[in-house]
């Protein structure tokens, strides 16, 4: 059912198209979309700026660059998606709004912001905006900051975020339950602060206790302020901290200076600011994993030890002052604004276990430093796993919001990475893995499917992604040789019943086939052994995939959803590594079973 020969010139074809984005420098940082939210962030805090700084700062050509984006990239609903391929949102399409407000262009452009405020209007506002983001208020209270800054909404409809929380000890926070994820501490102090000068709170003790912690918190946001300027390299995070400064008058402050400097430099020439500045490490992470299968094992990763010195550069090496993670993790870019997380440090560590594997092109110093490296990066997911079982993103113990908890994705990916490292520290690896299977199993829910926290789809009505988590938990129950436990056939199951007429996969059933999912569930399939059950499912999804390479679909991103905030991107990689990956395994595998039918052959004649 399915052709060698063009499933492996699809493979090449793919293999090509990904070896085109490695850098002059070895590894590959990929191309974030354009973001809506991004770009109206951006321009709201540029344009307080110009507005409060003394001596007057001039934005003005970036801000109408990034006005005549916007404007481009209208929906024709009259709203705004986080890119220029998603749907309108009640979120994007009130930031947009305030942001128009802001650089003083609201009259001049008064019908596309008519058609805005229509579209806000079916979207249920307000009420609609709280309805999405539920108790959280890590999105929910910077949104609605952002549009009484622009005099859309009056200040009472802004929750009063305790800043002062922030200067408690770091090892303190996750005790103190606060509103917002435990990434967003700079939003929580510089938006709390705006909230509290707008309108203070009428409880006196409450008012004193916030005008005194106002300097201190100030501090700690200057020194979990990155070299690059940018919190997280992430363009809203840093956006809602600069604006929420200048408008308390400090838009001469060294936070917001630094910021300023991070937005003007991360502007893209055509207008508009990514979600994020890049994902160079995991990129480089997942395109390792790609290339190193599909016949010739090891094509393609081209000079091995440029590829470690990459990973090992990019390890943090000393305690976050962001998070207070612990040194020996990775995070998701290798600029200064990364944070170490579970995801990026599995993906790193599985990474240098395939370029392990060919360290006869290293000398025998790197070869230690690998060691070394690893070990501290089995140490750092080892001491994160919660209590639960399972492995959260950032922080252990952060488990009063989504984000922080224990998440399927995140946990199967810490799994997969320990088991490739067992012999590291064999008894705590073993207890680690059994106790993130356990977890995995109490998460799967009663259909079989396991959801990702990481990953979504604008198309499923949940905003969720079934076939992404589920995907990416069966990888580690083949990894580790367990794809037939109960809880993996019904993943498995669930699977092959989720699938389209089409042969391929969307987000969930009857949802369009993506290249992203299809290659995703096609390879997860592959990693069940030689269950020749699957063998029609597979054969049509790789079949989808050839198809997909064959009319240069493969290089189509879709946005896929920035984890449980419903913040979508697309990264121009995603559909080009994971088509790679799925290619590779089916390559690999075909041709071993024609290697076997041919020696079985000789045998019988």
């Amino acid at each position: 059912m399915i052709d060698l020969q063009r499933l492996v010139r699809a493979h090449d074809a793919a293999r090509r198209d990904l070896l085109a984005w490695r850098t002059a420098e070895g590894h590959w940082v990929g191309r974030l979309s354009g973001s809506a939210l991004s770009t109206a962030t951006a321009t709201s805090a540029m344009a307080l700026v110009d507005r409060h700084a003394s001596p007057r700062s001039n934005h003005a050509p970036l801000i109408a660059r990034a006005v005549d984006w916007l404007l481009r990239h209208q929906n024709d609903d009259g709203g705004w998606g986080d890119t220029d391929r998603s749907r309108s949102n009640v979120a994007t399409t009130m930031l947009v709004r305030a942001a128009m407000h802001l650089a003083g262009v609201a009259d001049e452009h008064a019908g596309p912001l008519g058609r805005a405020e229509a579209c806000l209007d079916a979207q249920g506002g307000i009420p609609g905006l709280r309805r999405r983001y539920g108790r959280d208020k890590t999105f929910a209270v910077p949104i609605l900051t952002n549009c009484a800054l622009a005099g859309l909404v009056p200040w009472d409809e802004v929750s009063p975020l305790p800043f002062e929380l922030a200067c408690f000890p770091h090892p303190l926070l996750r005790f103190l339950r606060l509103p917002v994820v435990s990434y967003a501490v700079p939003a929580l102090v510089a938006m709390g602060q705006a909230r509290y000068f707008h309108r203070p709170p009428r409880n006196p003790i409450t008012r004193l206790v916030r005008r005194l912690a106002v300097q201190r918190s100030l501090a700690v946001l200057g020194r979990m302020q990155p070299d690059s300027g940018g919190y997280l390299e992430a363009t809203p995070l840093t956006s809602f901290v600069v604006m929420s400064l200048a408008s308390i008058g400090r838009a001469n402050h060294p936070v917001v200076r630094r910021g300023v400097e991070f937005l003007v430099a991360s502007a893209g020439e055509d207008g508009c600011w990514p979600i994020d500045t890049n994902l160079a490490t995991w990129n480089t992470t997942l395109a390792i994993g790609a290339l190193a299968g599909g016949e010739r094992e090891g094509a393609g990763l081209g000079d091995v030890e440029l590829l470690v010195e990459c990973l090992l550069a990019c390890q943090h090496r000393r305690v976050h002052p962001f998070t207070n993670a612990a040194p020996g993790g990775w995070g998701w870019t290798d600029l200064s604004g990364a944070v170490p997380d579970v995801d990026d440090t599995a993906g790193a560590l599985l990474a240098l276990r395939i370029l392990q594997q060919r360290t006869h092109e290293v000398d025998d110093g790197r070869r230690r430093e690998i060691r070394s490296a690893v070990e501290a990066g089995v140490r750092w997911l080892l001491d994160v796993e919660n209590a639960d079982g399972g492995w959260p993103t950032f922080c252990r113990g952060w488990g009063a919001l989504p984000f922080d908890r224990s998440a399927p994705d995140l946990t199967a990916h810490a799994i997969r990475a320990l088991g490739a490292w067992r012999a590291t520290l064999p008894e705590a690896i073993d207890a680690a893995v059994a106790r993130g299977f356990v977890y995995l199993a109490r998460r799967q829910r009663p259909d079989g499917s396991w959801v990702p926290l990481w990953f979504g789809n604008e198309h499923d009505p949940a905003e969720e992604n079934p076939v992404y988590g589920t995907a990416r938990v069966l990888a580690a129950y083949a990894a580790l040789g367990r794809s037939g436990d109960a809880a993996a056939r019904r993943g498995l199951d669930w699977l092959c019943c989720h699938r389209n007429a089409d042969g391929g996969w969307g987000g969930d059933l009857d949802q369009v086939s993506g290249v992203e999912e299809t290659a995703l569930a096609t390879e997860a399939l592959l990693g069940a052994a030689d269950d020749r059950s699957l063998e029609v499912v597979i054969a049509e999804g790789l079949n989808w995939l050839v198809e997909a390479v064959a009319s240069g679909r493969h290089r189509r991103s879709e946005p896929i959803g920035f984890y449980f905030a419903r913040l979508w991107y697309y990264e121009a990689m995603y559909p080009l590594v994971f088509t790679v990956s799925a290619l590779a395994r089916a390559v690999d595998r075909l041709s071993l079973h024609a290697t076997a039918h041919r020696d079985s052959t000789r045998s019988v004649r």
